[in-house]
């Protein structure tokens, strides 16, 4: 059990633009929220796929690149002080006998909720594993797909595998307290931002990183863990020793944890009503592409209509007692009040 306990009336799964706007569409109704995501960054798809990408179906924006709308969107929800918990994964969802949720995370941090928001897009990104016989029962000994404490690995023997921003990011982190780092990359170009792989082959030409070009093949392993990395170079084999091996293959879309949450799941998605966007269970909404209903259209701007009524629902459930009124950010001093506008 964490040894703080985070209460909150909404937590949203899911830092996409869906969830960031689910933040707007709860701060206009005095509702404070937290919001996590398996990502080390807020933006979702948008961040981890396309960052680039011209986007142009959002109401009275012509064309805007996907990094340029989720900075957009938390620049909207900047007077909110919304709390971002980001490179975690929910683990457990409990219902409480007061109908609060308890929800614990992978990194052990514990929320007591009122209500949660599922905004996983098509869900978590899960890290591409290593598929070799039995070498996931190392995992999380000396077999990692996440950092959680770069201190573990001073003074180590540390294999990193990937060509992309988080290896090459990892390789340059840890060098300097690492005994060695083998880099291990299948092909001579590596997907990183030149800068990172300059840095890389700096520390390469200082001695503090072996960059190897080929191809995983298998590993050895006793007890303790992993101890060697197999890897085919130019037609032959190398074993390469290691203490601990850490891999950054990318990140694959599954709908993972969520699938044990005892939710009315169809396939890939979520059931939900049209009028509160809620799940099989009360007080648990999913907006966004990770829900289902009849006519679902899996565009952000639907997404963003799911947000707003789900909001008004969720406030209704965590005051039964007011009214929840309809107020308009154009006239309404309250929402003026919230959104921080001083009016004449």
């Amino acid at each position: 059990m964490s040894d703080k306990i985070i209460e909150t009336d909404a937590l949203i799964v899911g830092a996409g633009p869906v969830g960031i706007f689910q933040v707007f569409e709860l701060g206009l109704l005095g509702v404070k929220a937290h919001i996590l995501d398996t990502m080390r960054v807020a933006g979702g798809q948008c961040a981890e796929l396309y960052p680039d990408k011209p986007i142009y179906d959002i109401p009275g924006i012509p064309v805007c690149s996907a990094e340029e709308l989720i900075d957009a969107l938390m620049e909207q929800i900047k007077p909110f002080d919304a709390e971002f918990h980001l490179g975690e994964e929910v683990t457990e969802v409990e219902v409480l006998d007061d109908d609060w949720f308890r929800v614990v995370t992978d990194s052990g941090t514990e929320f007591r909720t009122k209500t949660v928001f599922i905004a996983g897009g098509v869900g978590s990104f899960q890290p591409r594993r290593l598929r070799f016989e039995g070498i996931d029962t190392f995992e999380d000994k000396n077999l990692f797909y996440k950092v959680r404490d770069p201190g573990k690995f001073d003074g180590k023997n540390v294999v990193i595998l990937g060509g992309g921003d988080s290896a090459l990011d990892w390789v340059v982190e840890l060098a300097p307290k690492c005994e060695k780092i083998t880099s291990i990359h299948r092909r001579p170009e590596y997907r990183g931002a030149q800068a990172t792989v300059d840095k890389m082959l700096a520390l390469a030409d200082a001695g503090k990183v072996e960059p190897i070009i080929g191809q995983v093949s298998g590993y050895k392993s006793d007890d303790n863990g992993v101890t060697a990395i197999r890897v085919e170079v130019d037609g032959e084999e190398r074993e390469i020793p290691c203490d601990a091996v850490l891999v950054f293959y990318g990140l694959a879309p599954k709908l993972g944890p969520i699938a044990q949450w005892g939710l009315d799941i169809n396939r890939k998605t979520i059931n939900v009503d049209t009028e509160k966007f809620e799940t099989s269970t009360p007080g648990i909404y999913a907006v966004g592409d990770i829900n289902f209903y009849p006519g679902k259209k899996k565009l952000i701007l639907s997404g963003f209509h799911e947000a707003a009524l789900a909001a008004f629902a969720a406030k209704a459930r965590i005051e039964p007692e007011k009214k929840v009124r309809l107020q308009y950010t154009t006239t309404s001093p309250l929402m003026h009040e919230r959104l921080g506008i001083k009016d004449e």
